[in-house]
This record gives structure tokens, C-alpha cells and sequence, in this order.
């Protein structure tokens, strides 16, 4: 049997082996100019695998460089175009940079940190009883996807009271919020749509 896993690695996967098996094949032409035309062909077949740009000189570039790279640099023709030698090995990937900001209630998210900052620096009236309003609901939410026993009114009020250092001050027996069986059948639905999908 024959496998994959046994094979020589492929430089460029997207070509697939049997490009660089051409490429191989041409290499071992000895007359240069039947290593041109080989080479030629090798070309129109990948221009047929690789998506077009819309700079046709640009993209058949591009393919004579992913040419010489499948080639390892050893196909000895004369490239219609300059050759970038990239060693793709040799250029460790760009570390990606996450922000490092500390949380103070890592259950809430950045977002509602946010904004609870915000609300602490408004000026008491409408908007901002508006807006404690809507945030206290996205608290009720976010807790209800953590855990559904600690999704309590009380609770949000305490914890927007404390990050606001106690400029909101909620009565959520006056103004409930939104209901634990309106979170639970948002979740269901959630859930549903999901398995949908799959």
C-alpha cells in the first residue's frame, strides 16, 4: 500500500501532488529548452487550480514563484519573472498579540467593565437610568450563562452597586429585570438554531 503519511512532504499543498510531481519530472529533463516548455505546461495547469487575481501579470507571478518554490530552487530554466526566494521555514509566524487588561469580575467581560466605568462618570437623570437599566439586563444575561442559581436581581444590583463604587443604585423590586424563564427560553432557542445549523 501507498500512503500519504510515507510520501515525499508537499511544499505547496494547495497544488497537490500530482504538480509536484511534474515539477520533479522537469527537473530531471537534461535538455533546457524541454525543461522550458514543461515548465510552461507546469504553469497552465496551476493557473487552472489557483483562484485568478484580477492583475493577470501579477498572478501569473505569483505562480512562476510558487513554481521555483515546489522546485525547491533546483528547476534551472529561464523564469519569465524574478524569482522572491522565501524560506517560508526559516520565518517564524508574528506572535499574536491578546489584550492584557485586567477584569475586575471576569463572569461580566470587558464590555460591561466598560461601561459600568462609564455610568460611575454620568451625571444622575434619564440616560444614565436608561442605560444602568440595559447593562443590568446584559449582567442578568451574562451570569445566566455561567450558572442559572446565581442569576438573582439582587445580585446584579449588588455587583453594578460595587463597580459603579455605589453611584447605581437599583431597585429591582420596583423595576425587575428581565425574567429567568425569558433567559431560559432565549438559551433554548439558542441552542435549537444551533443544532439547526449542524
Amino acid at each position: 500500500m501507498d500512503y500519504n503519511t510515507e510520501r515525499e512532504k508537499l511544499i505547496l499543498p494547495e497544488y497537490g501532488r500530482g504538480i509536484q510531481q511534474m515539477v520533479e519530472h522537469c527537473k530531471s529533463l537534461t535538455n533546457r529548452s524541454e525543461r522550458m516548455r514543461c515548465a510552461r505546461t507546469i504553469i497552465d495547469t496551476m493557473s487552472l487550480m489557483a483562484e485568478q487575481t484580477a492583475d493577470k501579470e501579477d498572478f501569473r507571478k505569483k505562480l512562476w514563484n510558487h513554481l521555483a518554490a515546489i522546485s525547491k530552487y533546483e528547476l534551472d530554466i529561464d523564469y519569465p519573472v524574478e524569482i522572491e526566494r522565501i524560506d517560508s521555514e526559516a520565518i517564524p509566524p508574528e506572535a499574536l498579540k491578546y489584550p492584557q487588561q485586567r477584569m475586575c469580575q471576569r463572569n461580566y467581560g470587558a464590555i460591561v467593565e466598560k461601561f459600568t466605568n462609564h455610568l460611575s462618570q454620568m451625571q444622575p437623570g434619564r440616560e444614565r437610568d436608561k442605560l444602568a437599566f440595559a447593562v443590568a439586563n446584559h449582567m442578568k444575561r451574562d451570569l445566566s450563562n455561567w450558572s442559572t442559581d446565581t442569576m438573582s436581581d439582587e445580585k446584579v444590583a449588588d455587583d453594578l452597586a460595587h463597580f459603579t463604587h455605589g453611584a447605581i443604585q437599583l431597585n429591582v423590586h420596583l423595576h425587575p429585570l428581565v425574567s429567568d424563564g425569558e433567559l431560559l427560553s432565549s438559551r433554548i432557542s439558542t441552542s435549537v438554531k444551533k443544532k439547526k445549523k449542524k
